[in-house]
């Protein structure tokens, strides 16, 4: 055994063995650092948000603004948004103030708005993208060409994903009652169904299980000095 003589390494150690414990119950040593890990995760995105976000798009165009003015006055310039700098950044600030308005009861309905301005604007940003990642791709995919049978093996899959997603669809379709051969593709679709959700499954399990994997490998490596 080489212990490791790093306190970071030990700090690490710890609460690591603190998280772990909760395998046996819950206990004061694992809230302890839920609890920091959670505050020291809200600080490092307060820090990384004010650093990336806050200074660079609002707060230094608006003091650069705020020089232009004292030096040269009011310009059409500083109230273009195609700008950098420019002085109508104040309106999506005053926007986002207004989050602040979640903690006085008596206006605190105004935080619909920014929160209406987040939803609207991400939605719309997304649906294409989902559109075309999870919808036209998945349809691009179904299509049968010359060159989906360039290998056998290919062909075989090209045959089967094809196959899976008009089942899958037909599962899905409840405006008529699902017997003969509609039943039996709705059938074949639930297979694919839960091989998609048991591959989706399995993924999520061994993600966690190397996850799992690094921590005890840190513990007998970097702080036991068991492994080498």
């Amino acid at each position: 055994m080489n212990l490791s003589p790093d306190p970071w390494v030990w700090i690490g150690a710890i609460l690591t063995l603190a998280i772990l414990s909760f395998l046996y119950k819950e206990n004061p040593f694992y809230r302890t650092a839920e609890y920091l890990f959670v505050g020291v995760s809200n600080g490092y995105f307060i820090a990384f948000m004010y650093h990336n976000v806050f200074l660079p798009v609002l707060a230094n165009p608006l003091k650069t603004a705020t020089i232009q003015v004292t030096k040269e006055g009011l310009s059409p310039g500083l109230f273009n948004p195609v700008n950098e700098v420019n002085f109508l950044l104040l309106i999506p600030a005053f926007i986002g103030l207004l989050y602040i308005t979640r903690f006085i009861p008596k206006i605190s309905w105004l935080v619909r708005i920014p929160i209406a301005f987040y939803l609207g604007y991400y939605i719309g940003l997304y649906i294409p993208t989902v559109l075309e990642a999870s919808i036209f791709r998945q349809l691009q995919g179904t299509i049968l060409t010359k060159g989906s049978f360039a290998t056998t093996l290919g062909g075989i899959w090209a045959v089967i994903i094809l196959i899976g997603v008009v089942c899958t669809v037909i599962y899905f379709f409840f405006s008529k009652e699902h017997k003969g051969t509609l039943g039996a593709a709705s059938k074949v679709g639930i297979v694919f169904v839960m091989v998609g959700f048991g591959a989706s499954f399995g993924y999520t399990v061994m993600a966690r299980i190397s996850l799992a994997i690094g921590r005890f490998l840190f513990l007998f490596k970097d702080w036991l000095g068991i492994v080498h």
